[in-house]
């Protein structure tokens, strides 16, 4: 993706440090946590590469039709697995979007490499409002909600849980991810 340097670096470093969380999920005791885990450390380093600076690595076409490849086949996965449960389609809007990205990155004449102006307005259009939204409603999640402890009480009587198990840190790492989307799509 194409913007100011130091932008594209920020996002870089979010994208893979979320890629890299999600890989510790996947050593999580909670199914569900594994589960989705996999697609979502796919997604931060996908995103991770995508948004490196063109000023320092211009990818070839074939890497963008690879992209769209591998997206594409993540987002028939997602397709698929939205038969037994809805949470799935966010991940299938997600990596739609990372594979119309792709093409969109594919397609585009060299000369308009560093203008933007790349991919279909009126879906550009919808998914940054779908991002937008999904932002707004992820971060609320984030806010805690507020419970008093009553006088003397140190903890819940349960173990803590595992870097993989948390769930207020999945919530971060998908609003990150939900942010990072945003970034690359204004920029196409």
């Amino acid at each position: 993706m194409h913007g100011p340097l130091s932008a594209a670096w920020l996002l870089v470093a979010l994208c893979a440090a979320t890629g890299a969380y999600c890989l510790l999920r996947l050593r999580s005791d909670v199914e569900e946590q594994r589960r989705t885990a996999g697609g979502e450390a796919l997604m931060g380093f996908g995103m991770a590469l995508m948004a490196v600076p063109a000023a320092v690595l211009t990818p070839p076409h074939w890497a963008w039709l690879l992209y769209a490849t591998v997206f594409g086949a993540a987002a028939l996965r997602a397709l698929w697995a939205s038969r037994t449960g809805t949470h799935h389609l966010h991940h299938l809007v997600g990596t739609f979007a990372m594979a119309y990205m792709a093409v969109a990155m594919a397609v585009r004449p060299a000369a308009h490499a560093h203008h933007g102006g790349a991919g279909a307005p009126a879906l550009t259009g919808a998914l940054l409002l779908y991002f937008t939204v999904y932002v707004l409603w992820s971060g609320a999640r984030l806010v805690p909600a507020t419970t008093t402890a009553p006088a003397g009480a140190t903890g819940t009587g349960t173990a803590p849980a595992g870097w993989g198990d948390r769930p207020e840190l999945a919530r971060a790492c998908r609003l990150s991810m939900g942010i990072g989307m945003l970034a690359m799509l204004l920029t196409i």
